[in-house]
């Protein structure tokens, strides 16, 4: 019974949800986007000419938003979910 208290516990605590995931805006900072999603569960960076990328994901049971940064600002982002799941298959960019 413990163990299922922690369980929902973990749950609910997570931020990550296709609702707070359109909340993201192209041109939003890393720190907004933290503050809607909570801290990604990966993140690649890259810098070329003074051009900085990141690309973050969070993962959620068996959905992944992706959201990739340009010099600190939203400049894309990505919600899948695989097929035979609720919301369909094919990955939807706002």
């Amino acid at each position: 019974m413990l163990i299922l208290a922690l369980a929902l516990a973990l749950g609910a605590c997570s931020k990550v949800s296709e609702e707070n995931f359109a909340k993201v805006q192209v041109g939003m900072s890393e720190q907004e986007v933290v503050g809607i999603l909570g801290s990604p569960t990966e993140s690649d960076s890259v810098n070329i000419l003074g051009v900085s990328g990141t690309a973050w994901q969070w993962k959620s049971g068996n959905a992944v938003a992706s959201v990739q940064f340009v010099n600190g600002k939203v400049a894309s982002k990505i919600w899948e979910k695989p097929s035979g799941t609720q919301g369909g298959g094919t990955p939807s960019g706002y």
